[in-house]
């Protein structure tokens, strides 16, 4: 709806434009349900996000991830084995 506040909306893509590609060994895209769609508002929340549930992630199968800004690639893959 049109001129919701913030709080009775999701945020859009622009509003939180951090997010991380999840990949599987060969670099293939990984689907984890429970992650999908994650976007962060700015780097340090992306990077705090992964950095808490990375050992999870490694056990749907991610073995590592890229960070993304919108379209651009801002690092990765980094991987996820300890």
């Amino acid at each position: 709806m049109p001129g919701q506040p913030p709080t009775f909306r999701q945020p859009s893509a622009s509003e939180r434009p951090w997010w991380w590609r999840l990949e599987d060994a060969a670099g293939e895209p990984v689907e984890v349900a429970q992650y999908a769609d994650q976007r962060f508002g700015n780097q340090g929340d992306a990077e705090s996000w992964v950095g808490e549930i990375w050992a999870d992630l490694a056990e749907h199968g991610v073995a590592a991830v890229t960070l993304f800004e919108h379209e651009r690639q801002v690092y990765g893959p980094m991987s996820l084995s300890a």
